[in-house]
């Protein structure tokens, strides 16, 4: 391992500092930032990188890896040594960093300190260049930098004379020495309230001294947005700053100059740093125009609501204060807070491309309240000191925002709700659903997005529909409101959420708006349309239990999709021929511990009972993973958790938890027609490993053989259906994946959601395939995702040859009407159409022609 070469020159000693990252070096001064530019920060050079590993550059002590692991602060010889990957990285949250060291770690040179990715870094960051500077500059005597290429752990970057002395240098003040500033009246206009309190916080962080502001006897931590408005400063009041620590003075001046400035003036204020770069434009698919005051989404769950604007926010849950192991909790707590980062940017830019940016500035003020150092500090020695991750972060916020909430100011006092709205937000990613929550009559209950548990809360009988700002058609609150038989609009305009409680509004599920300002004839005419609907969901029903055979007697099977042990009994009620998928998941969900082996076959055996012996029942075992964590499994936080650890590749990790589930499937499937599939396989080897795990149980229990097959759901294992078709029983294509997977398109991501569009000609090419592998070894197909409820594509997935349509319970009379209606012929024709077609949008083009 390379030394870290330390000599007495002239009577000093010199430490050596090794480049800590390959590259090319810059000199501060080309640095496009004024922190590093004007060394307010300290002295060093700048490294434009060529490698994605970050190594020690002499040997030293961690004294602190930023929480954002774009940079880490080391200790050697007295000297305070900062490397800071990037500029502007702070904002990406630690997605791409990935730290090797911790706080109070002996790290020899050379060696990893952290790694990071250095393309997706590139792409999100304002430039790579990155910092290597000693803060404490009054203990250096000379800096003599080197200049060209260098070589991480191997060339030196700069040499630094230390002083002999550190009290004859000019700084005037050690880091226990407290610096006053000359008082300063605030110019912000409206005093510092949430944003000016973020600009002036954000500035403080930039700085290693310790910063407080001072008014009438009170202070406040300046890197605390919390701590400042606390103070209830307003425009023209008297303020001091005291600092401490070697770049005090340089702090105090920096936070004087912006206090004395409007804050409030110019849209590039907001933050303290230059405004985003305008978002790519989007080409959305060609939609018809909007009436005023009509806000449009993506029709998630057809049908047609009248009602009154309620806004489910969710009150603070109760949960456990004791959590499992610290380091676990602390992840968990780490990995809810980038999760709410990262749906308030969502919200925030698309409300930035909308116009509105009144609206999305409060969204990045949100953002700002994530950050604030006394909530996260608090929060992380409670989880330190035992707490679960929940618990911890409840008293931390909540206490903050009590103590705003005492005050007299009004608009601070406003500020504990954002703050509490910002805590439960992180507190709701923690722990999930939360009580029952009781709705009024007649409402339209709109929400940023909906959980299952927030769902299984709401009373049928009183809500008319729902929205969310978030998801897509293919969403999860999309499959919970067809479940449940209610119109739906997901990734609606996020204006929506300022509508005063109360505000009558109309919601068309099959369009995809809400209207917000209906007029007597528009309810007239909703009105005119339910009763319509009405009247055909009756014959429909009255015919369910019919087959859905086509007019020219080709017979196609219309089974359920269910979540829950009580949804069984309503299948046959709808004329379902079984149940097409079970989604495992709820008897894991909401708990601190795994169900055992007996609850799990009591459970699928009473839905096995349900359906009686001739209605198919298929389970799929467990798929949860990044995307859906689990509390009791320990899944590391994922950057890109829908292509992570998930599915069946979560469950063969974890053998224990696999063999208990598939057991206790084995167990229940001699109370009826039970078949197993596993999702999210992409390779012959996972099949035939939770095949072959699968076979060793069955013989263990001496059960007879069950039909096994796969979810077709990543385009792998669509193209290469005829292999796995050797071997599988059958398919069934999870087409909410699938699609995502072949777009390249997050299904949850709200500006994305009109594109996210299952019936896209490549998803339906890659069901093509599927059914072309299944039918060379005579196997059948099935198609569990939201496509077979879509109407638009139950013509198109009859004429591609798939032999089962499972769809959401209430959708099932109106699928079986709909294979009615239609003649195979006619069906292979429109499939044939719909292949050539360019997108979405021109397939249910060529659906609406032909089978209106």
């Amino acid at each position: 391992m390379p030394e870290s070469p330390l000599a007495l020159t002239t009577g000093r000693a010199t430490l050596a500092l090794l480049a800590p990252v390959s590259g090319v070096i810059v000199p501060l001064d080309e640095v496009p930032d004024p922190v590093f530019a004007q060394r307010l920060a300290g002295d060093g050079l700048s490294i434009d990188p060529l490698g994605s590993e970050v190594v020690a550059p002499c040997d030293a002590v961690v004294r602190q890896v930023h929480r954002a692991s774009h940079a880490v602060t080391l200790e050697a010889s007295g000297l305070e040594i900062v490397i800071h990957v990037g500029l502007d990285t702070v904002l990406l949250q630690g997605a791409g960093f990935h730290p090797a060291v911790k706080a109070g770690q002996p790290v020899r040179a050379g060696e990893v300190l952290l790694r990071f990715d250095i393309d997706a870094v590139a792409r999100r960051a304002r430039s790579l260049l990155t910092e290597v500077i000693v803060s404490n500059m009054d203990r250096v005597a000379t800096l003599r930098p080197r200049s060209g290429m260098v070589v991480a752990g191997h060339d030196v970057l700069f040499e630094v004379e230390l002083t002999t002395d550190p009290g004859t240098t000019a700084a005037p003040a050690s880091a226990d020495t407290a610096i006053t500033s000359p008082p300063v009246v605030v110019g912000a206009r409206t005093g510092l309230h949430a944003r000016p309190a973020a600009v002036v916080a954000a500035a403080a962080r930039r700085f290693a001294a310790d910063l407080r502001l001072h008014k009438d006897g009170q202070e406040a931590n300046a890197r605390s947005v919390v701590s400042i408005m606390a103070l209830e400063v307003g425009g023209g009041d008297t303020l001091t700053v005291v600092g401490r620590g070697s770049d005090a003075a340089e702090a105090i001046q920096a936070l004087v100059g912006l206090l004395a400035t409007d804050l409030d003036a110019g849209a590039d204020a907001t933050h303290g740093e230059p405004a985003p770069a305008a978002p790519m434009p989007v080409t959305l698919p060609t939609t018809e125009p909007v009436a005023e005051g009509v806000l449009r989404g993506v029709a998630a769950s057809p049908g047609l609501g009248i009602g009154h604007v309620f806004h489910l926010r969710h009150d603070d849950a109760v949960v456990e204060q004791r959590g499992a192991d610290p380091m676990q909790e602390q992840r968990a707590l780490e990995s809810a807070l980038s999760a709410a980062h990262l749906q308030l940017d969502g919200l925030r830019q698309r409300l930035i491309e909308e116009a509105d940016a009144d609206h999305a500035a409060i969204f990045a003020a949100h953002q700002e309240l994530l950050e604030d150092p006394e909530v996260l500090d608090r929060a992380a020695a409670q989880v330190r000191a035992g707490d679960s991750a929940a618990w911890a972060w409840q008293q931390a916020y909540t206490s903050q925002a009590d103590r705003l909430s005492a005050l007299s100011h009004a608009v601070m006092r406003g500020r504990a709700t954002d703050l509490r709205d910002v805590g439960r937000r992180v507190l709701h990613l923690l722990v999930g659903g939360s009580a029952p929550v009781d709705v009024p009559a007649d409402s339209i209950v709109v929400a940023e997005d909906l959980t299952p548990s927030d769902t299984a809360a709401l009373d049928r009988t009183k809500v008319r529909a729902l929205c969310t700002t978030m998801g897509s058609a293919t969403s999860h609150v999309a499959i919970l409101a067809r479940g449940l038989g209610l119109p739906a609009v997901a990734g609606v305009d996020p204006r929506i959420l300022a509508l005063p409680a109360g505000t009558r509004v109309v919601v068309d599920g099959d369009r995809g708006t809400v209207n917000t300002t209906p007029s007597a004839d528009d309810e007239s005419r909703i009105v005119a349309r339910q009763a319509v609907d009405d009247e055909r969901r009756g014959r429909e029903l009255a015919v369910a239990r019919e087959p859905a055979t086509t007019t020219d007697g080709h017979r196609v099977e219309v089974v359920a999709n269910i979540g829950a042990v009580s949804e069984g009994a309503r299948v046959a009620d709808v004329g379902g021929e079984g149940v097409g998928l079970l989604r495992s998941e709820f008897l894991f969900m909401d708990r601190r511990t795994a169900p055992d082996e007996d609850e799990q076959a009591k459970s699928y055996r009473t839905v096995a009972r349900a359906l009686g012996p001739e209605r198919i029942l298929v389970i799929r075992t467990l798929d949860v993973g990044g995307d859906k964590p689990l509390p009791y499994l320990d899944v590391a936080v994922e950057l890109n958790p829908f292509l992570g650890e998930r599915g069946v590749r979560l469950t063969l990790a974890r053998p224990e938890l696999f063999r208990t589930q598939v057991r206790a499937i084995l167990r229940a499937s001699a109370s009826g027609k039970v078949a197993m599939m596993f999702p999210m396989i992409a390779t012959l080897a996972e099949w035939r490993a939770a095949k072959a795990l699968v076979e060793r149980e069955r013989e263990a229990l001496g059960v007879a053989p069950i039909p096994v097959g796969i979810m077709v759901e990543i385009p792998a294992a669509a193209l290469i259906a005829e292999q796995f078709a050797r071997e599988a029983d059958f398919f069934s294509i999870g087409t909410n994946d699938l699609t995502q997977y072949a777009l390249a398109m997050d299904r949850t991501n709200p500006r994305l959601a009109p594109q996210v569009d299952a019936l896209h000609p490549s998803v339906l090419r890659l069901i093509e395939r599927t059914v072309a592998g299944a039918r060379a070894h005579g196997r059948w197909v099935g198609v569990c995702g939201a496509l077979a409820g879509d109407l638009h594509a139950v013509p198109i997935l009859v004429g591609l040859g798939v032999d089962e349509l499972s769809a959401d319970i209430p959708l099932v009379p109106a699928v079986k009407a709909r294979v009615r209606s239609l003649s195979l012929a006619e069906c292979r024709e429109t499939a044939r159409l719909a292949l050539e077609a360019g997108d979405g949008t021109e397939v249910r083009a060529i659906v609406t022609q032909r089978h209106s």
